[in-house]
């Protein structure tokens, strides 16, 4: 597995400078997010200087962009923001190549019409499984359009919140262009060891066939995020069985400050060798 980082992580508006900052902390690749060129992570238009510019520095560097981030609220109640941020995912999708990436990470979202990121009682809704998957439907005919992959994440707050509702969209999607992004601190909140376990271990052999990178964060005993190898996730369990389903591609950590990723990096190469 190449093990990577949010280039988010490190401070600067400058591709160079986030790149050599991964490259200096112990990584081999980034997750790229349009912040580090100055720009909105979602931007209207992506000049062709900075698209070069990200080019440049992951070349200069030996920092190759594994993915970026084309994040949008996929399930936000009002359709015309849901409009927006497909409009904005395609204006992602046409820079892929020009990154050198063919992966696109994105969320299911949530019917928070807040924050992308907190869970809402209404996820659970058929409507809510409809919207998303509408839009899902959009999202999936851009990337085939483009020849990328879609790499969305299962996660407690979104209304893909298990591996068992991806795997239904993946069969409902039947499309290759839709991927999985594995993070296992996202399967679960607060569990006991053989729990999660379980969930991890459940999770990748449900998913394995469409898991296109792995997330390294933590949680810690109380739920709260926590930098990888800082919390309760049994670490050598989870690599394993990516292992054993034969997953071999990019390992990115995030949920870490620039401060804690030299040692995340030498805690995961440990265990990686």
């Amino acid at each position: 597995m190449r093990l990577g980082i949010f280039a988010k992580t490190f401070p600067g508006t400058g591709p160079s400078a986030v790149l050599a900052a991964a490259k200096a902390a112990g990584f081999d690749a980034a997750q790229y997010n349009m912040a580090c060129s100055g720009l909105p992570p979602m931007p209207d238009a992506i000049p062709h200087d900075a698209l070069a510019a990200i080019s440049r520095a992951s070349e200069n560097e030996g920092i190759p962009i594994c993915a970026v981030s084309g994040t949008y609220n996929m399930a936000h109640p009002d359709s015309a923001v849901r409009a927006e941020g497909l409009r904005r995912l395609e204006v992602i999708a046409g820079a892929c190549r020009a990154m050198g990436t063919r992966l696109i990470t994105l969320c299911t979202g949530t019917r928070d019409p807040d924050d992308q990121w907190r869970h809402h009682p209404d996820n659970a809704s058929a409507d809510a499984w409809r919207d998303m998957r509408a839009e899902m439907e959009k999202a999936v005919a851009i990337a085939e359009r483009f020849d990328l992959r879609l790499g969305i994440e299962p996660e407690l707050a979104n209304i893909v919140d298990s591996a068992a509702k991806a795997r239904r969209l993946i069969d409902e999607m039947a499309s290759p262009a839709l991927a999985i992004v594995l993070d296992p601190a996202n399967l679960f909140e607060r569990e006991d060891l053989a729990g999660q376990r379980r969930i991890v271990a459940d999770a990748i052999a449900l998913l394995a066939d469409r898991i296109a990178m792995g997330h390294a964060k933590d949680r810690d005993a109380d739920g709260a995020f926590v930098a990888a190898g800082k919390g309760v996730l049994d670490y050598p369990h989870y690599l394993r069985c990516l292992r054993d389903a034969g997953f071999d591609g990019d390992l990115v950590t995030h949920g870490l400050s620039a401060e804690e990723a030299p040692g995340v990096s030498a805690f995961l190469r440990s265990l990686l060798a």
